[in-house]
């Protein structure tokens, strides 16, 4: 499966322009609410219209603004699952999954009950959609998705009305779909849903790519400080290079090794579990002083500052904290996981 990219349309904060390629592969697009992530899905589906540019999947030519190409919706079999589902409220969760459907009626009629059952919907056949959960009608709305001709997927947000128990189900129920599709774009603002799922990951800012890699290496080097942030990093600091392998972090007051520092970096972050304790002073350990201790579930975060520095997030196993707990404690900034990054 081949999905090409190239589209530019104009909105009212912002111009959306992305150009990218889906091979084979799940492609996720992560960013915060509102940069362009389901209007990217949209005009691949065909709901939306691009003002320029043009979407191919397969070889096929789904829009070309130059050849005036903008194949309707129902043509394009691109399996887009709806952020609130867009079930029919006249038709029963059966008719819903079966709209969808194409072949032969025995054909149609297998694959509803094969995603029936896949699903947990049985005994729900007659049900009309209001009478189910929001669970229920998540999964009856990626039912129907199953059921079509659907080439490759487009989700938007699939989990974001569900519970973490429900979520967590339907999060691995997906994972084996994917295997069966083996191509799919995830659209979410959940770094570790996408983490999870994903080959591929876009972070977007403001309709555009601010970063695009290979997941493993995004979240290990996410160049950028929208990146930064989008892939969860607690600690961050404006900061300057001030040697070929020294930087200072001016919220944090350290002077700190580094490798390979750009010359136009910006920020320096390190999350917050990468963070290591010492018994002593040395290279990247400073000494810092415990300003709050808060108990999360299962971890303590550890608040930190250095002499004259702005608070540092620290999480640690509560049975280890407890051995090693004081008013000041060594820490170690490992050089190899701290984060460098531009604008």
């Amino acid at each position: 499966m081949v999905l090409e990219v190239s589209i530019k349309k104009n909105l009212r904060d912002f111009v959306l322009e992305v150009d990218f390629n889906v091979r084979d592969e799940i492609f996720a697009l992560l960013g915060a609410s509102g940069c362009g992530k389901s209007m990217t899905l949209k005009c691949i589906a065909g709901i939306e219209t691009p003002d320029a540019g043009k979407i191919i999947l397969n070889g096929r030519t789904l829009f070309d603004s130059a050849k005036k190409i903008n194949l309707p919706p129902q043509m394009r079999r691109a399996g887009y699952l709806f952020q609130n589902y867009a079930l029919f409220p006249n038709m029963t969760v059966a008719e819903n999954i079966l709209f969808a459907a194409v072949g032969t009626q025995a054909e149609k009629i297998s694959k509803l009950k094969e995603n029936i059952s896949r699903f947990q919907l049985g005994g729900l056949e007659n049900v009309y959609p209001h009478e189910l959960s929001g669970g229920q009608q998540q999964r009856v709305a990626l039912a129907r998705v199953l059921t079509s001709h659907a080439e490759i997927l487009l989700l938007d947000e699939p989990f974001s009305a569900l519970d973490s128990y429900l979520k967590w189900h339907l999060e691995l129920e997906l994972a084996e779909i994917f295997k069966i599709y083996g191509a799919a774009i995830l659209v979410s603002h959940d770094r570790g849903e996408v983490y999870r799922l994903a080959d591929k990951i876009a972070v977007m800012n403001s309709g555009k790519f601010d970063a695009l890699a290979d997941k493993n290496e995004i979240f290990k080097n996410p160049k950028t400080l929208a990146a930064t942030i989008l892939t969860g990093c607690k600690n961050i600091s404006p900061a300057r290079k001030i040697a070929a392998d020294k930087i200072f972090a001016e919220d944090w007051q350290l002077e700190l090794t580094a490798k390979k520092i750009p010359d136009d970096l910006k920020f320096v972050g390190i999350r917050a579990h990468h963070l290591e304790h010492r018994a002593a002073a040395g290279e990247n350990i400073f000494l810092v002083e415990v300003a709050q201790v808060i108990e999360d579930t299962f971890s303590y975060i550890v608040m930190v500052r250095a002499e004259g520095g702005k608070p540092i997030r620290w999480e640690v196993d509560k049975t280890f904290w407890r051995e090693v707990a004081a008013e000041k404690i060594f820490l170690h900034f490992p050089p190899d996981k701290i984060i460098l990054a531009s604008d």
